[in-house]
């Protein structure tokens, strides 16, 4: 661990940025993305768990759709923290302050049937869904029009990635009924 003492910028503050961007606006949509990159991160983990843990008739594609999911969300978060700082704002970082504000709920350390493990999956994306929609409003009603339209489009991402999944929901299958008693 580093032996540096000096900080450069506290945790929870937001700073003038050059986005030219009022301060009081400015931590208002740092709030809203940090609490979409604690969100996210939830998400990640999630998907990463069942992306590990996944089995059955048809493994490989949902392994190789969940990590294609993982990996987009990751970009996402990545997205949401470099813009957070720009706008003058600290990014959540540790695991501790991103369980803190993540506003949706992580599944337990147990393993499930792939059904289910896609179920919560899908409830969270649609949490995460109405909260991008809340904070598109808000930073485009603030006159961050450029927040707004990052957010768009990992909202399309998203809603693409709960369609897939809705899709694997359905009651058609390769697996036999026996094979699921």
């Amino acid at each position: 661990m580093s032996t540096q003492k000096e900080t450069q910028q506290k945790a929870g503050t937001v700073e003038e940025n050059a986005l030219r961007l009022d301060t009081e606006k400015a931590e208002q949509i740092v709030d809203a993305l940090n609490t979409d990159l604690a969100d996210a991160y939830v998400l990640y983990h999630q998907l990463h768990k069942h992306h590990w843990n996944v089995e059955g008739a048809e493994f490989l594609e949902i392994h190789r759709f969940l990590q294609e999911v993982y990996e987009d969300v990751e970009d996402a978060a990545d997205e949401l923290a470099e813009r957070l700082q720009a706008l003058g704002g600290v990014p959540h970082a540790s695991m501790t302050t991103l369980a803190e504000n993540a506003t949706v709920e992580a599944e337990d350390e147990d393993v499930y049937d792939v059904r289910t493990s896609l179920e919560n999956d899908l409830e969270m994306m649609g949490d995460m869904i109405e909260s991008y929609r809340q904070h598109i409003e808000l930073a485009d009603g603030l006159g961050d029009y450029s927040t707004g339209e990052m957010l768009r489009e990992q909202l399309e991402t998203i809603e693409e990635h709960a369609h897939h999944i809705e899709h694997y929901l359905e009651d058609d299958t390769l697996v036999l009924e026996s094979a699921t008693s």
